[in-house]
Parts: structure tokens; C-alpha cells; sequence
């Protein structure tokens, strides 16, 4: 870049992966100790009449351990599933299920995962009355919103910890303080925030709470409800009969080698959390100083604050992200948007929902930092994504200009 200093830089292994939104790699120490539970300790954690059974058993409690002290639980409170998705729709539909005669009536954002959302509109083709709390220009739901959305009817409030588009940490304690008030189930979506900003289901009022092991550096395949059994004891109907595994709420033996992934990637995550979150704080804000420094007409989505450290979600006037993916694609990973949804033609509901206009929005692109990313590696993304957006806009010299860098 012009004016930068010509000193030497290390040089970065290509591709280079900044895209752990989406997912990512399984932590080493997470692969040495799910191995011996694929071929040694092999046992079926329900059979309790043999010493293969118990270690099995006895593995998984142990993640389980780590999983409730990770979020401020009690071991018996969590429930392992196959990851946040499953999660998500157990908790939804499990108690919507469970509290069908106190009432028809739920609230969520209109920024929410699809597993959320979609969730939510089945329930509408079935009868249920569904809320869509609005966010603001930086994506952040207003508790005072939450409390009015309430009616004698309303049974479930689920709100995300933190947005997995633009990254925004939404005021969840309040919320669920609104929801302890007014008798209401909270549940939160933290597949995004759990292992990067500290969470206490206690402190925060949460009454169900979702985890995936694939966002912190465990395996696919696994996760977790976290479902509050005292002040008050919340009843789910499960999705999934047949065996009683898991208290009942979630039949199916249970995959060991992945729980014991999912219980080390989340401990190892939340003693590492404070510095990780500086370091990838400072890279995220290195990298768009870098490309807002070197291009105009370049807009930050979201609130920069409360905000996941790792996160950063740019729009770049005039030109399709989709374009600036493909210029890039053999030496960065990023994505357009929600990587559950990047194949779709629409602009991303999250930005919609922000008041981003369909133009800009279409222009974005979501910077997903993790611990593998380097300041040699941040340098380098920033010169690639100013070269290709410099190069693309030279073909449409008539783009829309971004008055302001504000809302």
C-alpha cells in the first residue's frame, strides 16, 4: 500500500483462513483427546454393565463438567445435542410444545439465525402469534422493545447473545431480567458467543441456552442445550424419542469422542478467552483501519461496540461482494454473509434489518478472525481486498458514494 513502511514481513502460507464464523479447525489438543474414543475407550456411555461402558459414561460426565462450569451451570442442566441447530429447535419448539396451554405467542429479532427464524415461522403455518423485535443501525434489540412485545399469551422470548453476521453482542442480562419478571422462558442462540465473550446463565437470566462445538475449535457434529432445572425448572417435549438418553430430552447414543471434543474445546476457549479476545481485537481493528485508510466509500455494519473481538462485517460501495470473493478466493476465505445462507440471491436480512440499503448490502463482506490469523496475515488480506476493490470499481467508475460513515 502507498505510505505504508517498506520493513521486511515474515511471508503468510496461502490460503489463509478468515472465515471462523462459519467454523473451524479442531484445536490439537482437542484432536489427542477425542482419539482414544474412537478405537480404545469405544464403549456405549448407557451400558452400565461393563468397564467399557463406564469409562464412556465417565468421559462424557466429564465434559459435561466442563461444558456447565464454561457458562455458569450445573452439569445435570446440559443436554448434548447434535450442535446449535438442533439445539436451537429443541429449545423453541420444546417448550412451545410443553407451555401450548399458558399460551400462543412468541418473541424473537429479526436479526436471528435461520435455525431461529425459520423455527419461528413454522410455528406461525401452525396457528402460534410470532413478534419480530426490530434492531437498531447497529443491530442491538432495545430491551424497552421486549417488555412492550409481552402479552398474557407470550410463552418464549429468544433473543442471540451475538449476531453471526455483523457480530454485535445484544443486552441479553436485561432482557432475560424482562423475561424473570414477567414469568417468560428466555432462551438465547449462543453458537457465536460462547468461548469468546464471557457468559454466566446465571448473572444473565437465561433459561435455555445453545452451544456448538464447531465454532470453537472442536468437532462437527455435536453440541449443547443448556436447560435451567431451579428457579424456576423449565419443561421441554422432545424432538427425537426413543432410548430416554439424555434425561429423556434427547434419545440417541450419545457420540463420546465428539462430547469429549466439546467439553475441552469450551474449557480450553474460556481459560484462553481473555487474551485471545486483545489479540483479536487488535487484529480486527489493524485490519479495517488498514482497508478504510486505503479506500473511500467503505461503511462498518453493525455497532463496533458491544461487538465479538474476532468480527468485522464491511461494505464496499458500487461493487457486488460476491465479486470481491471471487477475486480473492485462491488466497483468502471470507464470506458474503451468513454462511448458512451465502448461495441465496437476497441481500442478508441482518443488514436489511439495519437499514442498509439492498446496493450496500450486496457489497458486504464478513471478516471472521481466529487464532490461527497473523498481523502478516491481516496486512496481507487488507492489501488483496484494496487491490481487488480498486480493480472492480475502475469497471463501474459511476458507483453510489456513502455520504456519511455513520448510521
Amino acid at each position: 500500500m502507498e505510505g505504508r513502511d517498506q520493513t521486511p514481513r515474515r511471508t503468510v502460507d496461502l490460503p489463509i483462513y478468515m472465515d471462523h464464523h462459519a467454523t473451524t479447525p479442531v484445536d490439537p489438543r482437542v484432536m489427542a483427546a477425542m482419539l482414544p474414543f474412537f478405537t480404545e475407550i469405544f464403549g456405549n456411555a448407557a451400558s452400565v454393565t461393563h468397564v467399557f461402558g463406564w469409562r464412556a459414561e465417565a468421559a462424557v460426565e466429564t465434559a459435561r463438567r466442563e461444558v456447565a462450569t464454561a457458562i455458569g451451570a450445573e452439569p445435570r442442566e446440559i443436554v448434548f445435542t447434535s450442535g446449535a441447530t438442533e439445539s436451537d429447535n429443541l429449545a423453541i419448539k420444546g417448550v412451545v410444545a410443553a407451555c401450548a396451554d399458558k399460551g400462543n405467542h412468541i418473541v424473537i429479532s429479526a436479526i436471528e439465525h435461520r435455525a431461529v427464524l425459520d423455527c419461528a415461522r413454522r410455528l406461525e403455518r401452525e396457528g402460534f402469534r410470532v413478534t419480530y423485535l426490530p434492531v437498531d443501525w447497529g443491530g442491538l434489540v432495545d430491551p424497552v422493545d421486549v417488555r412492550r412485545a409481552i402479552t398474557d399469551q407470550t410463552i418464549l422470548i429468544s433473543i442471540m447473545t451475538a449476531n453471526n453476521e455483523i457480530g454485535t453482542v445484544q443486552p441479553i442480562r436485561a432482557i432475560g431480567q424482562i423475561a424473570r419478571e414477567q414469568g417468560v422462558v428466555f432462551h438465547t442462540d449462543a453458537a457465536q458467543a460462547h468461548g469468546r465473550i464471557p457468559i454466566n446463565v446465571e448473572d444473565d437470566n437465561v433459561d435455555l441456552l445453545s452451544i456448538s462445538a464447531h465454532k470453537i475449535y472442536g468437532p462437527k457434529g455435536v453440541g449443547a442445550l443448556y436447560v435451567r432445572q431451579r428457579r424456576p425448572r423449565i419443561r421441554l417435549v422432545p424432538l427425537i424419542d426413543g432410548g430416554g438418553h439424555e434425561r429423556g430430552l434427547r434419545s440417541g447414543t450419545l457420540p463420546v469422542p465428539l462430547i469429549v471434543g466439546l467439553g475441552l474445546a469450551l474449557e480450553i476457549a474460556s481459560s484462553e478467552m481473555t487474551a485471545e479476545s486483545q489479540r483479536l481485537a487488535a487484529l480486527r481493528d489493524r485490519l479495517m483501519h488498514r482497508i478504510m485508510e486505503n479506500l473511500e466509500d467503505v461503511k462498518v455494519n453493525g455497532a463496533l461496540s458491544p461487538r465479538l473481538p474476532n468480527n468485522l462485517n464491511l461494505s464496499f460501495a458500487g461493487i457486488d461482494g460476491e465479486a470481491v470473493l471471487m477475486g480473492v478466493k485462491d488466497d483468502v476465505a471470507l464470506s458474503s454473509g451468513s454462511a448458512c445462507t451465502s448461495a441465496e440471491v437476497e441481500p442478508s436480512h441482518v443488514l436489511k434489518a439495519i437499514g442498509v440499503p439492498d446496493g450496500l448490502a450486496r457489497g458486504s463482506i464478513r471478516f471472521g478472525l481466529g487464532r490461527s490469523n497473523t498481523i502478516e496475515e491481516i496486512d496481507y488480506v487488507a492489501e488483496r481486498i484494496v487491490a481487488t476493490v480498486t480493480n472492480l470499481r475502475r469497471l463501474t467508475p459511476h458507483r453510489p458514494r456513502i455520504a456519511t460513515a455513520g448510521p
